[in-house]
């Protein structure tokens, strides 16, 4: 059989499909993994009425930063951590908050984690500024496990069964970007969002302190 012949047979028409094939899905793996998680909470997503962001990948850490003059409304929440306290938007009026959306098996999130926790340390003796972790997908056990392994010094709501701190978010960020981290100004207002994992802490530390400066001014 000469080599044109062989080329073109149906078994090897198979191979070559079949390579094919592995290729595209170790693209697609990659880009998950460089540009974010997408969570699988389509209930979640359906509840917020709009379908088309069951698919969403969270971005590759873009910031947003709104106005002052074109902020929304305060966001109300209500949930428990994993402590078993309440967190209420209530009882976080006059502090800078902020929310960071992630689960245990999405790589930026474990990346960005040490990142979280320097940020958080700069202001743990701080009663002006508050860090909550949202895990939007796991159960109990295994967002301890996580918190563990990256020894997350903040407390976190399992938001997995009721989505409250999703829906409260409904109109911030799609209802599976994972990571991704919201900081609320002192009247529980989206003051700036990152969308995708925090490379460093620099942006975030900015965010924070320039909402400070401006809580106490106002």
């Amino acid at each position: 059989m000469n080599s044109t012949s062989s080329v073109n047979s149906p078994s090897s028409a198979r191979v070559i499909s079949k390579r094919f094939a592995v290729l595209a899905a170790t693209a697609v793996a990659a880009v998950l993994v460089l540009s974010g998680c997408s969570s699988d909470s389509g209930g979640i997503a359906k509840q917020y009425g709009n379908g088309t962001t069951q698919n969403y990948i969270s971005g590759d850490g873009a910031v947003t930063e709104v106005s002052a003059k074109d902020r929304t409304d305060p966001v109300t929440f209500r949930a428990e951590d994993s402590n078993g306290d309440t967190v209420s938007s209530k009882d976080l009026r006059g502090k800078v908050v902020v929310l960071n959306f992630w689960y245990a098996s999405c790589p930026p999130c474990r990346a960005e984690a040490k990142y979280l926790n320097q940020v958080h340390d700069e202001y743990a003796d701080a009663d002006d500024v508050a860090f909550i972790g949202v895990n939007v997908r796991d159960e109990a056990a295994t967002a301890a496990a996580f918190e563990r392994t990256f020894d997350v010094r903040y407390p976190t709501v399992l938001d997995q069964r009721t989505g409250t701190m999703q829906l409260a978010m409904s109109g911030q960020i799609a209802p599976n970007a994972v990571p991704a981290t919201i900081v609320l100004d002192t009247k529980g207002r989206v003051a700036a969002r990152v969308l995708g994992a925090i490379d460093g802490t620099s942006i975030l530390q900015t965010l924070v302190s320039d909402e400070l400066d401006a809580g106490k001014a106002s």
